[in-house]
């Protein structure tokens, strides 16, 4: 979310592998910024507006400068596609989430990844900072979301929604098909 003063832009990530920055007063596109060599998965604005990154398929993170549209920074480390980035409110913290399963924080001043955060089983598909910026909540493939505490980058706790057929026992149900028990089971059903 950029700052008030930019609050009138939006950034848009496209296939095409650039970044569109448009003014929603006019809804005129201002910029088209180009570097991504694979398509654009995620865009966020810093929370002073000034900077703007964009997460791709090439694996990596590029930092805009808002203004003149120039890229001052790419942020690599990742061995997969991003698909999430979130700027924390409070401090020079960038978060990004990828299908290498690990969310990275990094110092977007810098460009130095501060942490690598691991316990994700499948691809991370989402990250966002709380408000006081002390911890971060990532949401993956894999079914869970993860509470993280940025100071340590340890997980304080898994989340996970019961499915549906949680424990439900098909043992002995008769007039299944194969295709139907394999549902069941991808459902959380079991055959006890």
């Amino acid at each position: 979310n950029p700052s008030p003063a930019k609050s009138h832009l939006l950034a848009s990530a496209g296939y095409d592998q650039t970044v569109n920055l448009w003014d929603i007063r006019t809804g005129t596109c201002l910029k088209t910024l180009k570097g991504h060599t694979k398509w654009v998965w995620s865009t966020a604005f810093s929370p002073d507006g000034e900077t703007l990154a964009s997460g791709s398929g090439d694996h990596t993170i590029k930092l805009w400068q808002v203004e003149d549209g120039e890229c001052r920074q790419t942020l690599t480390g990742h061995s997969s596609r991003i698909w999430s980035i979130a700027f924390c409110p409070s401090q020079s913290l960038l978060a990004s989430g990828s299908s290498d399963q690990t969310i990275r924080l990094w110092n977007w001043l810098t460009g130095e990844c501060t942490q690598t955060l691991v316990g994700h089983t499948s691809l991370v598909w989402s990250v966002t900072f709380s408000a006081d910026g002390r911890w971060l909540v990532s949401g993956s493939q894999d079914e869970t979301v993860r509470l993280w505490e940025v100071e340590t980058g340890r997980c304080l706790k898994v989340l996970k929604a019961e499915r549906p057929y949680d424990r439900m026992n098909i043992a002995g149900v008769s007039g299944l098909t194969d295709a139907q028990v394999a549902t069941l089971f991808a459902l959380g059903a079991m055959a006890k």
